[in-house]
């Protein structure tokens, strides 16, 4: 009998195409993480040190920053490693926490901008109630949009830790769960079945959720006609985009994975796979210190005291 218990390593196998320009790769992807660190890091202490931002509004946007966080280290670091390896190869147990990481991440980056959508809903449409509500179930509402995530796709994974592998060749630069089932040597149907109803018991929650409070808000602001209304709704821009982009990454990635993508080149396809994990964690603190008058006044005052304090040295 074939002992599958001699897998203990697998093959990422699109990093063939940085062969050439591996510098290069290693330097875009070192830039792309130090500038998540920086934007998110700033972000955070921002919101910290700043007490008129001590709201559940800006308390949820930090958790977004530390999710960005955790998924680019999910990502990046391992990434820049492999780049420097000879073999590109990553042991099971390492692939299965990356796997693990890179999920909740991505559960969780979804639930968060649900539980924000919610936020926006109670602001809008229940202005007077607003603080004393989300106060007294911010942290509720916090523990919900990490636990539920990271205790939710344990169901997947334990599924996948059991099967024994035959493949070692990943056709992607990071590990992903359902590239590792399709490596299996056993019969895999209920492995996929858990996986498809997942999908659905990971994102249909959180749908409901954001359709729903988008619902109330458009036809609250559409029957006031009020300008404080209206002033209201452009507080959810941030937070659109912020949908907007994720939802794109997470179409591009289940797209390149489920339909033929030989036509596309290299350089596409990585974008394409990579999109969902680096761009969120990148683009969210941007769009959110653009957007928010408190934060943005809150960044200046820090760049024009530092550049104060250099011109005094």
């Amino acid at each position: 009998m074939k002992n599958f218990s001699k897998v203990t390593s697998f093959y990422l196998s699109e990093y063939y195409g940085m062969e050439d320009l591996k510098a290069v790769y290693f330097c875009i992807f070192l830039v792309l993480y130090v500038t998540i660190i920086a934007e998110n890091v700033v972000l955070i202490g921002v919101i910290y040190r700043e007490k008129s931002l001590h709201e559940p509004m800006y308390v949820l946007l930090c958790n977004l920053a530390v999710n960005g966080l955790y998924g680019g280290t999910a990502l990046l670091p391992a990434l820049l490693v492999n780049l420097l390896s000879q073999t590109h190869e990553i042991s099971l147990s390492f692939c299965q926490t990356q796997v693990y990481a890179i999920h909740t991440y991505a559960i969780t980056e979804f639930t968060i901008l649900a539980v924000m959508s919610y936020d926006r809903y109670m602001a809008i449409c229940h202005p007077l109630s607003y603080h004393t509500i989300m106060s007294r179930r911010a942290a509720k509402l916090i523990l919900f949009m990490w636990l539920y995530p990271m205790l939710a796709f344990l169901i997947v994974l334990i599924f996948t830790l059991q099967l024994p592998y035959c493949g070692r060749t990943i056709e992607k630069v990071y590990c992903i769960n359902y590239l590792l089932v399709r490596l299996a040597c056993t019969d895999t149907f209920i492995a996929n079945i858990v996986g498809l109803l997942s999908v659905v018991l990971y994102t249909g929650p959180q749908l409901v959720m954001i359709f729903y409070s988008y619902g109330h808000i458009l036809r609250i602001c559409l029957l006031s006609f009020s300008k404080s209304k209206f002033k209201a709704l452009r507080t959810c821009t941030p937070h659109l985009l912020a949908i907007l982009n994720y939802s794109f990454g997470c179409f591009f990635e289940i797209a390149q994975g489920r339909f033929d993508s030989s036509h596309l080149s290299y350089q596409t396809k990585l974008f394409l796979s990579l999109y969902f994990l680096i761009f969120p964690p990148l683009l969210n603190p941007a769009i959110y210190g653009l957007s928010i008058g408190l934060i943005r006044a809150r960044l200046f005052r820090l760049l024009s005291r530092k550049s104060r304090q250099v011109q005094m040295m």
